[in-house]
C-alpha cells in the first residue's frame, strides 16, 4: 500500500511539471528582441548615443489567428516617468502559428540629450488601436550626458533637497519649528522625500543600481519616514521669554522724573 501511495504521488509530481510548460505557452504572442546581435532580456544593454544599433525582434504567434502589427517602441522610464521613447512604424503580419523576424537600424542620436546612467527599457509591440501585443523587460546602460533631462532632472531635486534641509535646519536652530510634534514631523517630510530621490538617480547615474521599483520604492520610502522621524523627536521649541512689566514701569518712572 505505501508502494502504491509512493508511485501516485510521484506520477501526480511528475504530471505537475510537464504541464508547468505547458501553461507557459499558453501566450498569443511571445517576442524575442536582440540589439546588435544581442538578446536584451536579463542583460544589460550599453547604448552609446551616436552609434546607430541594429534592432531585430521575432514574433512568434501561438493563436489560430494571425495577428497584424503595427509599430515597434523603445522606451526607458525612471520613477514612473518615461525619459525616451522610440516609435518605429512597420507594418507587418504574423500567421497563425507561425513566426516573422523583422529587423531595422535606429538612430539614437537625441539620447544623448534624455538620458544617462542605468535605466530601466522595454520593446513593445502595438497594433493599429495603440494595444500592447507582446513586450520585453531589459536595463539599459545609456552613454548620455550629465546636462541630459534625466541628468538636469537629478540636479534640480538634488537643489530642492539642499534648500528643504537647510530651512529645516535653520528653523531648528531659530526655535521656529511648530510645538506640535506631528507637525514637526511633517516640517522634515519633503527633506526625507527628496533624499530618495536624490539616492536613487545618483545610484542610477553612477551605474550602481537601475531604477526599478522594487528598488526605488524602499529606498523612498525609507528615507522619508527618516525625514518624518527626525521631525518627530527634535525638541521642543523654547517659548519666547516675555519682558517683565515692572521693568517697563520703572524705566518711566525714571524718565518721568
Amino acid at each position: 500500500m505505501g508502494r502504491l501511495t509512493g508511485v501516485a504521488v510521484a506520477l501526480a509530481a511528475g504530471l505537475l511539471l510537464t504541464a508547468t510548460p505547458a501553461q507557459a505557452s499558453d501566450d498569443p504572442l511571445t517576442l524575442a528582441v536582440s540589439l546588435d546581435g544581442q538578446d536584451i532580456s536579463g542583460h544589460t544593454m550599453v547604448i552609446t548615443p551616436r552609434s546607430p544599433v541594429e534592432l531585430s525582434v521575432t514574433v512568434t504567434n501561438n493563436s489560430g489567428s494571425a495577428v497584424h502589427v503595427r509599430s515597434i517602441r523603445l522606451s526607458g522610464t525612471a520613477l514612473a516617468l518615461t525619459f525616451f521613447a522610440y516609435d518605429t512604424t512597420l507594418p507587418f503580419d504574423v500567421a497563425a502559428h507561425g513566426r516573422s523576424v523583422r529587423t531595422f537600424g535606429l538612430d539614437l542620436a537625441d539620447l544623448d540629450g534624455q538620458a544617462i546612467g542605468l535605466l530601466p527599457a522595454a520593446v513593445q509591440l502595438f497594433d493599429v488601436d495603440r494595444n500592447e501585443l507582446a513586450a520585453v523587460d531589459t536595463t539599459t546602460d545609456v552613454r548620455g550626458s550629465i546636462l541630459s533631462v534625466y541628468g538636469v532632472f537629478g540636479i534640480a531635486v538634488l537643489l530642492l533637497t539642499i534648500a528643504a534641509w537647510t530651512a529645516c535646519l535653520l528653523a531648528l536652530a531659530r526655535h521656529r519649528l511648530p510645538a506640535n510634534r506631528l507637525r514637526r514631523a511633517l516640517r522634515f517630510m519633503p527633506a526625507g522625500f527628496g533624499t530618495g530621490l536624490v539616492a536613487v538617480v545618483t545610484l542610477s547615474v553612477l551605474r550602481v543600481i537601475p531604477p526599478e521599483p522594487g528598488v526605488e520604492i524602499p529606498i523612498i520610502v525609507g528615507t522619508t519616514a527618516i525625514g518624518l522621524v527626525l521631525g518627530y523627536i527634535t525638541p521642543h521649541p523654547m517659548p519666547a521669554v516675555a519682558e517683565p512689566e515692572s521693568a517697563g514701569l520703572l524705566t518711566t518712572t525714571e524718565v518721568t522724573g
